[in-house]
């Protein structure tokens, strides 16, 4: 299937490694030019290297995006934007008991106050342009939440709320916002969380991936790759007509009807 982008740019956060760079390499062999970020440069640059091979032009970006000079540095780079798939690490887990107020502050900071900034800063030469792609990559637990990842249900689910009303507002433009939900996949995002329950549980981390891989009705985890494929299709041209909608990529581990 042709996904119609060749030769549009796009900018993908925290791209380095796991779900960002899988969503990246899936839009470089679709032919997009990419403004790739992440914090650390010598993995960045790796990832742009690789990248690179699929003949696309590919700027990588060191900065900590969540802050208003890491954005801009970013926005400056790319110049014209088509398409824009947010992303950023998850907020750690905990118990509800531990979380203060500056904990809250920081995880809305990364997954729910980075993202609209990009956004408001996007929109509006895409809306000029009648033509726009936007993904971000939130997680499973906004429609399923997860208790020892209260940080991250908070600011992703008000992401969620934001994203409801503005892609319906943008959306006469030709300009779609839509989010991707993760379940766990095989990235460091899981060994961090595997071995913080393999710490709490005394087990090993082989006996805790095999616990949590019952509870998913794929078997396993899903992988970067997979991923990638279906944020590049939520790019595309062919989904002109989908509109502000929650995808779920979990193996099936959130039961629901709806």
């Amino acid at each position: 299937m042709d996904l119609g982008i060749k030769g549009k740019t796009a900018i993908v956060c925290a791209a380095s490694k796991g779900l960002g760079f899988g969503c990246a390499e899936a839009l470089a062999k679709e032919g997009v030019n990419l403004v790739i970020c992440a914090r650390t440069p010598e993995p960045l640059d790796a990832a742009a290297d690789k990248l690179r091979k699929h003949g696309v032009e590919v700027t990588p970006i060191a900065c900590d995006i969540t802050t208003d000079a890491g954005r801009a540095a970013v926005l400056a780079a790319a110049g014209h934007v088509d398409i824009l798939v947010t992303n950023a690490g998850g907020p750690p887990p905990g118990h509800w008991s531990d979380w203060e107020r500056d904990d809250f502050i920081k995880a809305m900071d990364a997954n729910m106050l980075t993202p609209i900034a990009l956004m408001k800063a996007v929109l509006p030469g895409m809306i000029e342009q009648g033509w726009g792609r936007v993904v971000n990559i939130t997680s499973q637990s906004v429609k399923g939440p997860i208790g020892i990842l209260g940080l991250s249900n908070t600011a992703r689910t008000g992401l969620t709320g934001y994203v409801a009303g503005t892609s319906r507002d943008v959306a006469k433009h030709g300009v779609t916002i839509n989010n991707l939900l993760p379940g766990i996949h095989a990235t460091d995002r899981a060994v961090s969380l595997d071995s913080g329950n393999a710490k709490a549980k005394n087990l090993s981390m082989d006996e805790v991936k095999a616990q949590r891989c019952a509870t998913i009705p794929a078997g396993r985890y899903g992988e970067a790759s997979e991923f990638g494929a279906t944020c590049a299709f939520m790019c595309s041209k062919h989904v002109g007509y989908m509109i502000g909608q929650n995808v779920l990529l979990d193996g099936g581990a959130t039961v629901s009807t709806i």
